[in-house]
This record gives C-alpha cells, sequence and structure tokens, in this order.
C-alpha cells in the first residue's frame, strides 16, 4: 500500500512539472512588442504627391494623347475624356482625337489628383461651340436627345427602361451601332415624367438628315 501511494504521488509531481513548464496562451513571443496606442501610419511618397498642387496646363487643341502625356509630365495621373459631340463613343485609339474642352480652367492651381476630363472629337471633325453631351435624368423627367446618339440616349436612362429605335428614313434598317445613329424625335417628349414607360427613338445615321 505505502509503495503505492508513494508511486502515485512521484507520478504527480512529474506530471506537475511539465505543466508548469508549458508556455500559456497568453505568452508573448520573444522581442515582441505592442503598437502603441493611437500611432498612426507614416505618409507615403504617394499620398504625400497627391497633395502637392501645380498649374493646370492648356490642353484645348492638343491630339488626346498628347494631352495626356502633357498632364502625366505635369504630375496629373486622374485622368478622363469623353466625346464631346454627345456620342458616346470610345476614345480607343487616342491619336485619332483631338482635346476641344477640359472641365479644369488653364492656370488652375489644383491638386495633382484632381481629375481631369477631356471633352473630344475625331481629327476631321470640328469642335461643337459647347459640350453636346446628353443631359442627366437623375431628375425624373425625360432629357431632350434630339441630335444625341443612340447609345447616348440609352446610357442616359435607367438600365431596366424598355427601349424601341426604329430608322426613321422607313428603310427598316437595323440600328446595330448606335454610336452611329442620331435621334430625330423621341417619345415621350422632353420634360415628361419618367414612370417606367416604354421609350420609342427615332433616328437616321449620323450625316443623314432628319424627315
Amino acid at each position: 500500500m505505502r509503495t503505492h501511494i508513494i508511486s502515485v504521488f512521484l507520478l504527480c509531481a512529474a506530471s506537475a512539472g511539465v505543466v508548469a513548464c508549458q508556455p500559456t496562451d497568453t505568452a508573448k513571443p520573444s522581442g515582441s512588442v505592442p503598437p502603441a496606442a493611437g500611432a498612426g501610419v507614416a505618409p507615403t511618397k504617394d499620398s504625400k504627391s497627391a497633395a502637392e498642387k501645380k498649374s493646370v496646363p492648356n490642353f484645348v487643341g492638343m491630339g488626346l494623347q498628347s494631352a495626356q502625356d502633357t498632364a502625366q509630365a505635369a504630375g496629373f495621373y486622374n485622368l478622363k475624356s469623353h466625346d464631346v459631340l454627345g456620342r458616346a463613343r470610345m476614345q480607343i485609339l487616342d491619336r485619332d482625337w483631338k482635346v476641344c474642352t477640359q472641365n479644369v480652367k488653364t492656370g488652375t492651381v489644383a491638386a495633382t489628383n484632381t481629375k481631369l476630363d477631356f471633352g473630344a472629337v475625331k481629327l476631321a471633325e470640328t469642335c461643337p461651340a459647347k459640350d453636346q453631351s446628353a443631359a442627366s435624368a437623375a431628375d425624373g423627367t425625360m432629357p431632350d436627345f434630339h441630335g444625341k446618339s443612340v447609345k447616348a440616349a440609352r446610357q442616359t436612362l435607367d438600365s431596366s427602361t424598355s427601349i424601341n429605335v426604329n430608322d426613321v428614313t422607313g428603310a427598316s434598317r437595323f440600328v446595330l451601332m448606335e454610336s452611329n445613329w442620331e435621334v430625330c424625335s423621341q417619345t415621350p417628349a422632353a420634360g415628361v415624367k419618367l414612370n417606367g414607360q416604354p421609350i420609342t427613338l427615332n433616328a437616321v445615321k449620323f450625316g443623314e438628315h432628319c424627315p
């Protein structure tokens, strides 16, 4: 009996020693220092350059590619462009387009992260007197799409809108490349309240005359 008690005591002592040597869940690795409360992140070079202010160059009259290169050389990298004729064409090959307008006036001192938007036309086209981009339908009324492209009209309306496009010449041509088609008339008329009703656009190809 005594031998059994001694054996059990020695086994428990050995087990206790082993457990005592084990690290706890809250132990921290050697050399680990928790960050100070409220410690900020050191500013990076990018965040510093974003706060810089520079004079905006004059881009009007430049080729679109040259305008973009000039803007980047001046430190402006937040760039976009749009079809100033209101046809919603994509500027796929920038060298084929020229700048007619810029959204930030020449000489304005602006932060270098300011978005610069170039209104452009193709090289053989004439810049319009003012930007012909489609009006917004954000106020819930039908915009005036006369003279705009079918594509621009579609982009302006809610994506759920049912739109019927007719070749108003009577030739019953399919309207495939919508940026090449000009709206002659529309139903409902401009200013009518939009409540989900279908829209009809009567169009001809740009360069043709509306009847």
